[in-house]
């Protein structure tokens, strides 16, 4: 047996699970919401909820859900306009999470963060013990940056990407067992002995080779990209978390990763 398929095989003994969920993943190229992704990852998660897992979801598509409501078709440059959009979209897509989750017979609990909730250690133990109650009632929170208030992740210069930060920092604020990122490839893509591309099945340690092998690209809609997710992910190693990034367009694509099928790429857990 590969080496990766062992390590697979100990995902499903995790508990604490955050799903980052990109904006093209349940957006359609509007910006409106994908209802039939959102029913299915939805679905996904009451499952994983249902066999025991803890659940934690970390939702972009807002920005994108205000564009299409307002009918910007190109992401705006202006923090302001952005951050327009976004409180438009947020409540959209809360609205489509609440309903959602509600005929799975699950609440859900919104939760808006800004960069400084972690950096200050009232918010951060604030925030966590929020968390905790959330789950511990069986509440699945829905996690997003508060755009309206905070420009942070909204501004490129110092942004790790649509929400991909977002989550690892959520990883440390919990204590997550794995972080799935989901995106629209089916994990990180490097070039076989024939040029052509071909998905990494697992990655022991996140080096500069494999930085390399990233081409970040740009969306109308999203800013995030494998570098984004390779920063990110670098982040929830450290803090002893496994991760796997995978498409989330791929049907039963939780529900695979945590039966510890080869489904995207494992990045394992490097702790310092």
């Amino acid at each position: 047996m590969k080496p990766e398929h062992r390590y697979r095989e100990c995902l499903p003994e995790s508990r604490r699970i955050v799903v980052k969920i990109g904006t093209r993943v349940i957006a359609q190229s509007t910006g409106r919401p994908d209802m039939r992704q959102l029913r299915s990852l939805v679905a996904q998660v009451a499952a994983l909820r249902r066999r025991g897992y803890e659940v934690l979801v970390v939702t972009s598509g807002a920005v994108a859900a205000g564009m299409e409501a307002l009918g910007i078709r190109e992401r705006p440059t202006l923090v302001p306009d952005l951050q327009m959009c976004a409180a438009v979209g947020q409540a959209r897509m809360m609205g489509k999470y609440e309903a959602l989750f509600g005929r799975e017979k699950l609440h859900v609990g919104q939760v808006l963060l800004t960069h400084a909730d972690f950096l200050n250690r009232v918010r951060f133990a604030n925030a966590r013990r929020t968390m905790e109650h959330l789950l511990r009632a069986g509440v699945v929170p829905v996690i997003n940056e508060n755009d309206v208030v905070a420009d942070e992740e909204l501004k490129a210069d110092l942004s790790l990407g649509d929400n991909d930060y977002l989550a690892a920092l959520v990883v440390k604020l919990v204590r997550a067992d794995l972080l799935v990122i989901l995106s629209t490839v089916d994990g990180l893509l490097a070039p076989n002995p024939a040029g052509r591309m071909r998905r990494v099945t697992c990655v022991e340690k996140l080096g500069p080779e494999i930085f390399k092998l990233v081409n970040p690209g740009k969306n109308a809609l999203s800013k995030g990209g494998m570098d984004s997710k390779l920063r990110a992910a670098q982040i929830a190693t450290k803090a002893g978390c496994a991760v796997v990034v995978a498409n989330g367009r791929r049907a039963d694509v939780l529900t695979s990763i945590l039966g510890g099928e080869d489904t995207g790429t494992l990045i394992l857990s490097n702790p310092l």
